[in-house]
């Protein structure tokens, strides 16, 4: 898709609403914030909506409160822009009407993109989506202010590990130098996100280490977690992110697998519903694992969402052990 298509969309847009996938991380936030941002900068009517709340580790960020939980009125806007989201219903419980809005522009970088949407800018190559967002900005020459740098810098810092996994480009290192250049801070974005932790998340972290299981041949490891160890330690969600490279840090282990039992999720004849994140050392395609459960993702990083008995989900998840 050329870029020019979605600048001459944007620019004859009434009103637009910006969203990315429930559970963000730091690329759909910073990807939703930095876009959001510039638009805004321009003058244009935007609304920035997620679904799920904002990780206590990303509240540092400039102008974060603009995210909110409740897309407004639908009928509202003519221009829906979907971020970091393989399929529009990534983005919860909206789905359905956010499908009604004249035009979806989807931008993302997930090689499973399903390629939904008026108008789709997909780039699997890209190191995350806050640096496609950055390549729109620049090209509709819209001013880059400090607000806008800090979000692109973070969600190119979160989607690549700290500028640690494989999908760390020189496109990556140049963009976060320019953004850096606008006045992001990288010790303040590393200090945020990897250097505080609450009591609770480290007692969180303390029963989830008891869970780790690993497969007799040693390449593939399972943690889970339950709604009951958020309750008993007084976590919340965003207190998950990252736990899942605790087990892929494991000598030898080729595919991390962090089972996460869903809110609510119970029903007797169809079982819990749980989310199933998988991390890849590299040698195993995540993706192809994810997509075959009816998810997606990266090589390296993917995820899918199952109805089951968790007894029955590790049985099968462990079974994948016997090919890597």
């Amino acid at each position: 898709m050329n870029i020019q298509q979605i600048i001459n969309q944007l620019t004859k847009s009434d009103k637009i609403l910006l969203a990315s996938h429930i559970h963000p991380d730091g690329d759909a936030i910073g990807a939703l914030l930095s876009l959001g941002l510039a638009l805004e900068g321009i003058s244009m009517d935007v609304v920035l909506y997620n679904e799920s709340p904002i990780p206590a580790v990303y509240q540092f960020l400039p102008s974060i409160h603009r995210i909110k939980r409740e897309p407004g009125n639908i009928s509202d806007y003519d221009t829906a822009i979907i971020l970091d989201c393989s399929s529009l219903g990534r983005i919860g419980e909206a789905a359905s009407l956010v499908s009604k809005i004249p035009c979806v522009i989807n931008i993302d970088h997930h090689l499973t993109n399903s390629r939904f949407g008026t108008l789709q800018l997909i780039d699997p190559q890209a190191s995350s989506t806050a640096e496609m967002v950055y390549r729109l900005i620049r090209a509709m020459e819209i001013p880059v202010n400090t607000g806008i740098a800090y979000a692109i810098y973070t969600g190119i810092m979160a989607d690549t590990g700290s500028f640690r996994f494989a999908n760390t480009t020189s496109n990556a290192f140049d963009i976060a130098h320019d953004m850096v250049n606008c006045g992001a801070d990288p010790y303040k974005v590393a200090y945020h996100v990897y250097e505080t932790m609450s009591l609770n998340r480290i007692k969180l972290l303390n029963m989830v280490f008891d869970t780790i299981e690993l497969s007799d041949n040693g390449k593939l490891t399972v943690m889970t977690l339950t709604q009951k160890m958020l309750d008993a330690t007084g976590t919340h969600m965003d207190d998950i992110n990252g736990l899942i490279y605790y087990a892929k840090r494991i000598e030898n282990v080729r595919l991390a697998v962090m089972i996460f039992e869903r809110q609510n999720g119970a029903d007797k004849k169809r079982g819990n519903r749980f989310h199933v994140s998988l991390r890849s050392d590299g040698t195993v395609d995540a993706a192809a694992i994810a997509s075959a459960f009816g998810g997606g993702g990266h090589h390296n990083a993917a995820g899918f969402d199952s109805r089951s008995s968790l007894e029955d989900l590790k049985s099968t998840i462990f079974d994948l052990s016997q090919s890597l």
